[in-house]
């Protein structure tokens, strides 16, 4: 894939470039001469905006997981009986994952082989954790079956989520919009999970 040669390129259109080109190649198998290549400028105008390639690799992953950190924060994860904020939770993740399908893709394929592989790794296992703990919340107040393990359960919920990133092409003809996947994969997780 080579794009046309471009005179200037900011911040953001520059990681949408790295992102584009991590997932088709893998991050190690990527070296700044292939982004250049792809971006149609020269290393050193790359490294005008990033030290260097795990500085994108750093900014991709933090877009990923700033997104899904996030989602923790809002009133309706915080508020209300555990199982409805469960609920939340796994439906805006879903969505923010086909939102943010590159950089969430790319966060899904790191496996620990620089320091900054290591640091998402880090806090996704921290979202998981968090997840858990709301998920457990959810099983003590009686609205979720006992008879599956906290962790497995989220794990398994993770399962389904994630592997949206692997089939989700919302410019394919005949896509189902992404409020569409969320509602099926809430849909599906929670008539097997409650109680």
């Amino acid at each position: 894939m080579t794009m046309p040669k471009r005179d200037t390129y900011t911040p953001d259109s520059l990681l949408a470039v790295a992102v584009e080109v991590f997932n088709e190649r893998g991050y190690d198998g990527t070296s700044m001469e292939d982004l250049s290549r792809v971006a149609g400028i020269s290393k050193s105008s790359i490294y005008h905006h990033v030290r260097g390639k795990e500085e994108l690799l750093n900014r991709a992953v933090g877009r990923a997981l700033d997104a899904l950190f996030g989602i923790l924060e809002e009133p309706a994860a915080a508020e209300g009986s555990a199982v409805r904020r469960l609920e939340y939770v796994i439906r805006r993740t879903a969505v923010v994952l086909m939102d943010e399908l590159p950089y969430v893709t790319l966060l899904l394929r790191v496996r620990g082989n620089t320091t900054t592989e290591r640091w998402a790794m880090k806090r996704r296992r921290e979202f998981d954790q968090r997840v858990a703990e709301l998920l457990k919340a959810a099983v003590a107040e009686g609205d979720l079956r006992t008879d599956v393990e906290a962790r497995l359960a989220t794990r398994l919920l993770f399962g389904m989520i994630n592997s949206i990133a692997e089939w989700y092409r919302p410019t394919a003809k005949g896509a189902m919009d992404r409020e569409q996947v969320a509602d099926a994969v809430v849909r599906l997780a929670f008539d097997g999970l409650r109680a």
